[in-house]
């Protein structure tokens, strides 16, 4: 943007003729200086400008090519859309559209940017590289060939999105149909994940037995659903009164034809799974055993923690961090008087009725007493809290069994649909009590409600920024958040205090089980005794775990990495600013850009401190 110094040379130029006759040199110099900063300021906001309406084009492409993540957001442009995932189509203009806002970017003059957009354009410039690369050819070749398991896979996430207590709206005759409409979407999709998995048969990249299986078994209990029990059937359940007995009448026949086409995409995709792939899907757990896998894994590892980390390294980490926390334990069981080995007071607290839930009521009002008393208290350490409210629920019974323990979805933009905090009421007898607050500060305020709420709440954020994020950020807030409970007092109470240790035994574990499973060849069963052995966890609780890290590789390496960099960047400024910190500023600090890769949040975080907190 070089024009603007250029239109200001012959005012420069004037301006110095005119302080050299009346006023001497000093003059000059000051006026020289405020020119070259009115100038700068000029060429700063051009800039911004440029950057900014690179990422407005960006994400209307994005959101293009993903109609359904548009509809998480309220835009209803492209309503009656899913999207055409798994097709060369869909993955050439992704990567395309990658590659062209890298060139765009490189044409935007960093140096004269604001700190604020320096770290918008750091942001984008990592998301859109971590793109490219996710979408090679090499990589697709590993990764698309796979697109089921019983963790990831569109055949548990569509049911809850169509029944209407989801993102997707039904307050008109038009969102009805609009459903009808994304039903054949998703019934076309279904169809391209068998060609896929095909292809992966060809290739010898495949899925595990183990994950397979469970597939299969969630597509059973789908489709042993009479219709007007599903998910997919709730929408007629729930008309709005505004609809004639004419309207409902039609959309009940045309509903019933829909799901019964759904409900066969379900049956070819159950039968193709059961009857071709399974057979051939691999023994092993692992990807260190899979075709391609330890470079898939090199690459999940430093796209999901934002660091070049290798899982020699992270697999020691988990190590030391198992023993420390296990000592905290130690101290506890001495607190309670217990006089048995560890193993034995984990014994105790996984079978002793006190720890348990009589009712999946009353495990449900525990939730809502705990969101009080945090309610109470979030003043203290927040300035910046979000306007959109949350929602305490269990999971539908008919996903819970293979759900993890809590889960956080996000609300929309403007408030009007809560933000929820969903804990798994399945298998009662193994959800202790004593996880119960650090779960709640987890999954719900001040955890991932927090962070992703008030990130989707700013609009002086691009998009990309409010609406994306990465892993490590994300669930290492969610995981720092946990450790607030010290503070606020919950974890006074050595019961609560057994469960928040316990959860960040879980973390620490998942650091050595993942890198185990994916990197050093261990087996299922090796994996559930590590983590039975260094845990209080029920059984039902630790297959569950080990069986999501087989289906997500590297995902639950964020966590404790994550928690592990903003302890560090807390700590870097206590220290550094002494009186002048406030807990309040740093949570804000934190939190009001949204989801930063870890290195570019240290940086923001440093700025900060070398400012003095200000």
């Amino acid at each position: 943007m070089n024009f603007v110094r250029i239109a200001l040379t012959g005012a420069s130029a004037l301006s110095l003729a005119a302080c050299a006759t009346t006023g001497g040199m000093d003059a000059a110099s000051s006026v020289a200086a405020e020119v070259e900063a009115t100038a700068a300021a000029m060429e700063a906001a051009a800039e911004h400008e440029d950057l900014f309406a690179l990422f407005a084009e960006a994400d209307e492409r994005n959101l293009e090519l993903n109609p359904i993540s548009a509809l998480f957001r309220g835009d209803m442009r492209r309503p009656d859309k899913i999207g055409d995932y798994y097709t060369d189509a869909y993955n050439d203009a992704s990567r395309a559209d990658a590659e062209l806002n890298l060139r765009k970017l490189a044409e935007i003059d960093r140096s004269v940017l604001s700190p604020t957009d320096q770290l918008a354009y750091d942001v984008f410039e990592y998301d859109q590289t971590r793109a490219v690369r996710s979408l090679a050819p090499d990589i697709l070749a590993l990764t698309e060939v796979r697109p089921v398991n019983h963790f990831a896979g569109y055949h548990t996430f569509y049911p809850n999105f169509a029944s209407g207590q989801s993102a997707a709206p039904f307050a008109t005759v038009e969102d009805y149909e609009n459903n009808l409409k994304r039903h054949a979407d998703y019934i076309a999709l279904n169809d391209r994940m068998i060609a896929k998995m095909r292809e992966g048969m060809a290739s010898g990249v495949l899925e595990t037995k183990l994950t397979i299986g469970n597939v299969i078994t969630q597509l059973d209990t789908q489709l042993g659903m009479k219709v007007h029990e599903s998910p997919l059937w709730m929408p007629i359940t729930n008309f709005p009164d505004s609809f004639s007995a004419a309207e409902k009448k039609r959309l009940q026949f045309e509903y019933l034809e829909s799901i019964l086409a759904v409900y066969g995409a379900h049956g070819r995709l159950r039968d193709f799974l059961r009857d071709e792939y399974y057979e051939v899907a691999r023994d092993s757990v692992g990807l260190a055993q899979m075709k391609g896998g330890p470079a898939l894994y090199q690459h999940l590892i430093e796209e999901t923690t934002t660091l070049p980390l290798t899982a020699d390294y992270l697999h020691d980490l988990g190590l030391a961090e198992v023993t420390r926390i296990k000592t905290g334990m130690e101290e506890i069981k001495d607190e309670v008087g217990f006089t048995g080995t560890l193993n034995e007071f984990f014994d105790y607290v996984r079978t002793d009725p006190q720890f348990k839930h009589p009712s999946r009521q009353a495990l449900t009002q525990r939730f809502y007493d705990i969101g009080h008393e945090v309610d109470a208290m979030i003043g203290d350490y927040f300035s910046l809290v979000p306007k959109t409210p949350l929602v305490i629920k269990p999971y539908e019974e008919y996903r819970e069994k293979f759900e993890a323990g809590g889960s956080y979805e996000s609300g929309a933009p403007d408030g009007s649909r809560p933000g929820i905090f969903y804990f798994n009421a399945y298998d009662l007898p193994s959800r202790l009590k004593t996880g119960n607050v650090t779960l709640y500060l987890h999954e719900g305020s001040p955890g991932h409600h927090f962070q992703i709420s008030l990130a989707r709440e700013n609009e002086d954020l691009p998009s990309f920024m409010r609406f994306g994020g990465t892993t490590a950020y994300i669930e290492g807030w969610a995981l720092y958040a946990e450790t607030l409970g010290y503070e606020m007092g919950f974890y006074d109470d050595p019961w609560n205090r057994y469960g928040t240790l316990q959860d960040e035994q879980l973390r620490a574990m998942r650091l050595v089980v993942d890198t185990g499973l994916h990197s050093k060849g261990w087996t299922r069963e090796q994996a559930i005794d590590f983590m039975l052995q260094n845990s209080g966890m029920t059984e039902t609780e630790v297959i569950a775990e080990v069986e999501r890290y087989i289906a997500i590789p590297s995902q639950a390496l964020a966590y404790k990495v994550g928690a592990l960099k903003i302890q560090e960047l807390r700590t870097k400024a206590e220290e550094r600013l002494g009186e002048k910190f406030d807990i309040r500023d740093f949570h804000a600090q934190v939190l009001d850009t949204g989801a930063l890769p870890l290195p570019v949040l240290e940086t923001k975080i440093d700025r900060w401190i070398a400012r003095g907190g200000g």
